[in-house]
């Protein structure tokens, strides 16, 4: 009994690590930091503990740090969490993509640091960290029998809405993608209004920059009006089943505000808190999508 409250500590830390790391990397991102500690990895500036402390390398050494100390967390948990719940279905998976990705997104920061990276593959940095935080996300849910909290191995969830839920998480990823890459493209304010480019005038995007910023606007537009309709399913047909009821209306609140914080951050000319709560409200609502994901692989599970 006392082994199972440790564990649900454990995994608490590492989820709230793995959210931390996250951050940490659009933090670095957004405040150019990533060349803080120069060309050297997993020295910085070729020191174990840089002397000189400027607000690059504190940024980008204590990512480093808390990179390093919350992998440790995660391996710990994928192996006791293996041990302890290998029973459940989905534990040994989560378990390896949890580590798997984590050490691929840090794998991808050390190429860059060493080796530089195009922009096309340096956005896909946070989405492969994404899929780590995704993946401890869910191993903590499972530890804590959340499942068995909303009756999850009752659920019954018609083929059109397993449909929406595997479509608009993939769909979520593109998403995160072209966010990602307006960031790594320096294209964040190369559009000064919102919604459109330039509010005076309709017309197609210049060049590639705004090709990019108008293109995350309209797959980020396409996510809110998708959430809204799934949303409006589950609030009419599901009503009975409150995880899927309540999960699907937080996911369009989630979004509305996620929606609402890449406005601001035009708005406000990439205010940093605005920014970094952007990156919070897609983590947030890519760990509930997947959470999704597991109840319709255990209602066709049980269908089966």
């Amino acid at each position: 009994m006392q082994q199972g409250k440790y564990i649900k500590w454990f995994a608490v830390a590492a989820t709230i690590g793995m959210l931390l790391i996250l951050l940490g990397g659009a933090l670095v991102t957004k405040t150019e930091s990533g060349m803080g500690c120069g060309r050297s990895w997993p020295s910085c500036n070729g020191e174990l503990i840089p002397e000189k402390i400027t607000a690059e390398v504190l940024i980008e050494f204590s990512h480093r740090l808390v990179t390093g100390a919350v992998g440790i967390l995660i391996v710990v948990l994928a192996v006791w969490a293996w041990r302890k719940y290998g029973h459940i279905r989905e534990t040994k998976f989560l378990a390896v993509m949890a580590v798997f990705f984590l050490v691929l997104q840090a794998l991808i920061g050390a190429a860059q640091v060493l080796w530089g990276q195009g922009d096309f593959i340096l956005a896909l940095h946070f989405g492969i960290s994404l899929i780590s935080f995704a993946s401890v996300l869910l191993l903590t849910l499972l530890i804590f029998e959340v499942d068995r909290k909303f009756d999850a191995d009752r659920l019954v969830i018609g083929r059109k809405l397993r449909i929406h839920t595997i479509g608009v998480t993939l769909y979520s990823y593109i998403v995160v993608y072209t966010g990602a890459l307006v960031r790594h493209t320096d294209s964040s304010l190369i559009c000064s209004d919102w919604p459109l480019c330039r509010n005076d005038q309709f017309a197609l995007p210049n060049n590639m920059y705004e090709w990019v910023q108008m293109g995350h606007r309209f797959a980020a537009g396409m996510i809110v009006l998708w959430l809204a309709y799934i949303a409006w399913h589950a609030f009419k047909n599901y009503k009975e089943q409150r995880v899927i009821y309540w999960g699907w209306i937080i996911a369009f609140i989630i979004v509305v505000l996620q929606a609402t914080t890449g406005m601001l951050v035009v708005l406000t000319k990439l205010n940093l808190v605005v920014a970094l709560l952007h990156s919070l409200l897609i983590s947030l609502l890519f760990g509930l999508l997947c959470y999704m994901i597991l109840l319709v692989s255990r209602s066709r599970a049980k269908a089966k």
